[in-house]
């Protein structure tokens, strides 16, 4: 474990450098241990590293664009760390066994479900590989929401402080379908992953899911699945 201790330890100076406060919201609501799957919002290329610095000091796993893999300073970083390289914009069936067999032997694994960095901070259509890989594997998911992350460079260059909120969501397990889920299924499942995070967030983060019933029935604290259903068939 000590190399996410001495990640951790150089965020925290990083942050201090880059003048960033952070405020954890939630940890009481991470697992004791793995695996489990961390699914989170994603707007910053700060995003991996600061999750990694407010979770406890566990094993980890994590999707990574394959065009970081020969860069000479983030790939070495990023592959000791755990990420595995993936092709974006397509399936990519070795990663996906290879998030599997992390996932099976007990590490958390982390990925943003929208793929590619949303440009506006908003939330942007999301891809089905964290669905896949919890109804495949039967893990809990851990729902994160990071707020002002995406503000953070723009900040710094400004010499202002940003206050970045990081909420940590109630764990929770995808719907029994009574089937091997795929197709409409697994798009409904991502459905329920995206609200789920995006409960946490404020209005202006909810971006294509701002409109959904199914965010509309969690916030009330209803049942959001039925709504994660329809959503899918219309």
């Amino acid at each position: 474990m000590f190399r996410y201790r001495l990640i951790s330890a150089a965020m925290h100076i990083t942050r201090t450098i880059l003048l960033t406060r952070m405020q954890v919201i939630g940890r009481e609501n991470i697992p004791a241990s793995g695996p489990y799957i961390v699914t989170l919002n994603h707007t910053s290329v700060a995003d991996t590293p600061l999750l990694l610095m407010a979770f406890p000091t566990v094993e980890w796993a994590f999707f990574a664009g394959e065009k970081w893999r020969h860069h000479p300073i983030y790939g070495p970083i990023m592959a000791w760390l755990g990420a595995i390289y993936i092709n974006r914009g397509e399936v990519d069936r070795q990663g996906l066994r290879d998030a599997m067999a992390a996932i099976e032997r007990g590490v958390v694994f982390g990925l943003a479900p929208e793929g590619s960095r949303s440009k506006t901070g908003q939330m942007q259509e999301a891809k089905v590989g964290a669905a896949y890989l919890a109804s495949r594997s039967g893990v809990p998911i851990l729902p994160v929401a990071f707020e002002n992350n995406d503000m953070l460079f723009a900040n710094f260059k400004r010499l202002r402080f940003t206050n970045v909120k990081l909420r940590i969501g109630e764990p929770y397990t995808l719907p029994d379908i009574g089937r091997r889920a795929k197709g409409s299924d697994l798009a409904a499942y991502t459905h329920l992953i995206m609200v789920k995070i995006a409960a946490l967030l404020p209005p202006r983060y909810w971006g294509i899911y701002a409109d959904s019933p199914a965010l509309a029935a969690l916030l009330a604290e209803e049942d959001p699945w039925p709504a994660c259903q329809t959503a899918v068939r219309d």
